[in-house]
């Protein structure tokens, strides 16, 4: 574990988390394992490059790995996935209009 990790493990999974395509991949994962091929379809064909590097990146760090179905969550990412929906739920009442 990095030195930044261990003092400050939310800023250093935000810093992660708000590369450009991560979040996205992470979602694209929620359901099922995904080949490389099916993965960039999901993800409005993202360069082949990016998405290399997205993926790199959270095998790294230890949310995604390769399986023989292809990229999934590792536990760990599975458990955000679970945080990530309940910010999907509340980003749908957010977005009603409060009636004031």
């Amino acid at each position: 574990m990095s030195e930044k990790k261990a003092q400050r493990p939310i800023m250093a999974l935000l810093d992660i988390l708000g590369q450009r395509w991560v979040l996205r991949i992470i979602w694209e994962l929620r359901d099922a394992p995904l080949t490389f091929r099916a993965l960039r379809e999901r993800c409005d064909q993202i360069s082949p490059t990016v998405l290399n590097q997205r993926l790199a990146l959270l095998r790294e760090n230890g949310l995604v790995e390769l399986g023989d179905a292809g990229y999934q969550p590792t536990q760990s990412c599975r458990e955000l996935g679970g945080i990530l929906m309940q910010l999907s739920d509340w980003s749908k009442s957010w977005d009603q209009p409060s009636g004031s």
